[in-house]
């Protein structure tokens, strides 16, 4: 292999291990604006799409163990990776293969573990990171609030007939 093949292959295997995930999609038909504004799109996100050679692909899948890939790595092919909130990015590819009609999602990593396109599909239905935690923290917290509502009940039933008593009172005096 060239040093100038070498070094690419090397960039790229940095990109794809520093990741948290790597998608693999179908960039056939593509005009070079639709692709830029992908690229745009993703850059937002802390993630990044590069067309890579399909031999580049499989030789990174083997090297990073990765079962089950190998059929992804067929017509025109780029990755997208980056860091950061993987069903933020899921969404944004998710709807630009719908806008494009041309482009398609091949499937995708994470940890390791093979998705299919239909997980990733999947994987972009689900709330974003902080919305999970936001659930989480709700559900977390849930218990406390209803202990809390229960043991001022009779306090606040007692205030409540105090003050229709004061309001009784007042009433009958003027």
């Amino acid at each position: 292999m060239r040093t100038e093949k070498a070094s690419i292959l090397n960039e790229v295997i940095e990109r794809v291990k520093a990741s948290d995930f790597c998608f693999v999609m179908n960039y056939g038909g593509l005009k070079v604006t639709q692709l830029t504004a992908l690229r745009q799109a993703l850059g937002k996100l802390s993630a990044r799409a590069m067309v890579v050679k399909n031999n580049y692909l499989s030789r990174i899948a083997e090297e990073q163990g990765w079962a089950g890939v190998a059929a992804m790595f067929v017509g025109p092919t780029a990755i997208v990776t980056g860091e950061g909130d993987v069903t933020e990015v899921a969404k944004v590819l998710v709807e630009f293969a719908k806008q494009s009609g041309k482009a398609d999602i091949k499937g995708a990593t994470m940890d390791a573990v093979a998705l299919s396109a239909a997980d990733v599909v999947e994987l972009s239905k689900l709330p974003s990171k902080d919305m999970m935690r936001g659930i989480l923290l709700g559900t977390l917290t849930a218990p406390a609030t209803s202990l809390v509502r229960v043991l001022n009940a009779p306090l606040l039933d007692m205030l409540y007939a105090l003050k229709a008593y004061e309001d009784k009172q007042n009433g009958s005096a003027a």
